[in-house]
């Protein structure tokens, strides 16, 4: 397995400490069974949204008043093993890099066996509504993302 985004896949797993998980629902498969394509973008977001929020990130983004909000501006996925009905899957989330108004966002998805279903990397970035143009981080934010993973694997 090899993604664009990975150097040494076996290091670049182990600095993953937080997991959602999610249960594949029939919808989500197509006419030969299996998870459609399209469906990791979604588990991914579901595992981020809560990532975010064990962070405290995601509360003040929806606070009344506020004027910043995140959007994706790029995702990839990279699949490794197919995945059918009803598996029970782990979606690991990970900041790999933190930029003036962006993170990159890395994802591992593994199902009960441990095996890697699919890996993928997206970059979001913090918006102004005011100028819809991206908002620098404040020093703050920056220690949260660089150090968040570090805090949530703490608790």
């Amino acid at each position: 397995m090899k993604a664009n985004y990975i150097d040494d896949f076996e290091e670049w797993k182990q600095d993953f400490f937080f997991s959602a998980p999610v249960q594949v629902r029939f919808s989500e498969t197509d006419m030969f069974g299996h998870v459609n394509n399209t469906v990791p973008i979604a588990y991914f977001e579901f595992a981020r949204i809560e990532f975010m929020k064990e962070m405290g990130l995601m509360q003040r983004w929806l606070e009344a008043g506020n004027e910043l909000f995140p959007v994706v501006a790029d995702m990839q996925v990279d699949f490794v093993q197919q995945v059918f009905f009803d598996e029970k899957l782990d979606v690991h989330v990970k900041i790999a890099r933190v930029g003036t108004s962006s993170v990159d966002v890395h994802y591992w998805t593994v199902n009960e066996k441990g095996e890697t279903c699919f890996t993928g990397r997206g970059a979001i970035v913090q918006i102004s509504k005011k100028t819809g143009k991206g908002h620098p981080w404040t020093d703050g934010d920056i220690e949260l993302l660089r150090s968040g993973q570090l805090a949530i694997a703490k608790k």
